[in-house]
């Protein structure tokens, strides 16, 4: 048995190969021989098939690994309080740079981290330019435009809050000018995405058939507008305005947290956003992530479990207040039974592993260790948690109560001995009871490292680490990409 997602997701990780094999620029040469079984790329968006095909290409490339895998994690959790590199000491050992903040400009996983960005922003893009003169339905056409919007705007989050100001690329090149452009500002890369978000929430639908499930939703893309305005001095009120309008929309909260987290419980009505990672039989690129395979239990003398890094550390174990649920659902202990039955030796090279990126042993893989196990982008807790933060900071202690509630009160699951709401209407001490709620409540999930530097506390709660205010707050723009530029691209400061 396994897992089946849906249909237009299966095929998508084919479709990201095909396309991106035609998407790239290169010389005319004796070597350029047209591809066997290929349709060149001058025959391609022609139908609206090919354009289905398109979008769904963007959907795939979106669990590649320099999307999920090792790159994601040195580049969005290594650098945090949470999680270090784990696994057996010569494993992987670039991880230990990220943790100490002592990577450079010419660490592969940078690069890759930012190739994987804008290999996806490359598909949106040329979904953008070549669908409109499609011959098929505008309803379905204009939909297909917003998702691929949608998932720029994601990719360039990524890159503005890694980065910093970088190149915005908005058009599939089609000229040598087309490639060397200079880095745009902070203040325009964020421009872009809320202009993408919005065109993308006035269209996109509130939910899809079961055929569908997975696609870029309106909750989703004004989900990500909330966060992004997060991100930004002063955008409290669009932070509120934005987390109402998806409290609206009638998601709700998994009631019991760790289950949230299984395969058979994916797309529940907590997701808000994730990436679909079904685990087909004879189709590895259907599941071309290794999401859970990289962080998976390390020693098990089955072969289920997985390559063991980015794991807890004891500062996210002190942080969850005594009795909390959630602390036994986000991290695995060596010597421990799963609530599912895996029993986790005492032999395991690391004390603590991450429980939200689990598959349980005795689910089929077919090509990576713990494939199946979709990754979670955007919770309705987090938005719950932002609309909190949002409302305390434009003084309405009231509703920010009410939604820091609604996520301890899952979290204590009825049990009133543990996590008591919080009350008081001081704003630091709200603020500081969301910011802990953060931390505990989207743990081991990509967005610590973030949060931490978003508050300004990088220095204090990350310089015993080795963080350098003014510099590590970014990662380096990768050296051979400044080089290929000639100079155009300019680095960060301290690298």
């Amino acid at each position: 048995m396994f897992y089946h997602k849906n249909n237009f997701i299966k095929w998508a990780g084919i479709a990201s190969i095909a396309i991106l094999m035609f998407t790239q620029a290169c010389k005319k040469s004796f070597l350029d021989v047209p591809a066997q079984g290929q349709a060149p790329s001058s025959a391609f968006f022609k139908t609206p098939a090919d354009a289905t095909e398109a979008i769904n290409a963007i959907y795939g490339n979106l669990r590649e690994n320099h999307e999920t895998g090792f790159a994601a994690i040195a580049v969005e959790s290594m650098g945090s309080d949470e999680a270090e590199k784990g696994s057996d000491p010569g494993d992987a050992a670039y991880y230990n740079d990220f943790d100490t903040f002592t990577q450079n400009s010419g660490e592969s996983q940078i690069s890759d981290f930012w190739n994987g960005q804008y290999a996806s922003i490359n598909l949106c893009n040329q979904a953008i330019d070549s669908i409109p003169p499609i011959n098929m339905d505008a309803t379905l056409k204009t939909r297909y435009i917003a998702e691929a919007k949608f998932v720029r705007a994601y990719n360039y989050f990524r890159l503005v809050r890694a980065f910093g100001g970088v190149p915005l690329r908005m058009h599939y090149p089609k000229s040598g000018a087309d490639f060397n452009l200079p880095r745009s500002t902070v203040a325009q890369v964020y421009a872009q995405i809320e202009q993408d978000l919005t065109d993308a929430a006035s269209i996109l639908p509130q939910n899809y058939g079961a055929a569908d499930v997975g696609r870029a939703t309106k909750g989703a893309a004004l989900a990500l507008h909330a966060k992004v305005c997060m991100y930004q001095k002063n955008r409290w009120s669009d932070v509120l305005t934005y987390t109402n309008q998806v409290m609206a929309l009638g998601y709700s909260l998994f009631p019991d947290f760790e289950q949230s987290f299984r395969i058979p419980n994916e797309n529940n009505p907590e997701e808000i956003f994730e990436l679909q990672c079904p685990s087909v039989a004879n189709n590895p690129s259907a599941d071309n992530s290794q999401y859970s395979q990289i962080q998976g239990v390390r020693g098990i003398p089955s072969g289920a479990g997985g390559f063991g890094l980015n794991v807890p550390t004891p500062a996210l174990v002190a942080a969850f207040e005594p009795g909390d649920p959630r602390l036994n659902a986000t991290i695995i202990f060596r010597g421990s039974t799963t609530v599912e039955g895996d029993v986790i030796p005492a032999t395991v090279p690391n004390p603590m592993y991450s429980y939200k990126a689990y598959v349980p042993f005795n689910v089929p893989w077919f090509s990576n260790q713990g494939e199946g196990q979709d990754v979670r982008v955007i919770r309705y807790a987090d938005v719950l948690l932002m609309n909190a933060e949002a409302a305390n900071e434009t003084g309405n202690a009231t509703q920010a109560l009410a939604s820091l509630e609604i996520v301890r009160a899952r979290a204590r699951a009825g049990n009133s001995a543990i996590l008591p709401p919080v009350t008081t209407t001081n704003h630091d001490a709200l603020q500081a009871a969301i910011w802990h709620e953060r931390q505990v409540e989207l743990a081991m999930e990509f967005d610590r490292f973030y949060d931490v530097i978003r508050q300004g506390r990088g220095a204090a709660v990350f310089g015993v680490k080795g963080f350098v205010t003014g510099k590590s707050e970014l990662q380096p723009i990768p050296q051979n990409e400044i080089d290929l530029s000639a100079g155009v691209l300019k680095q960060n400061p301290g690298y």
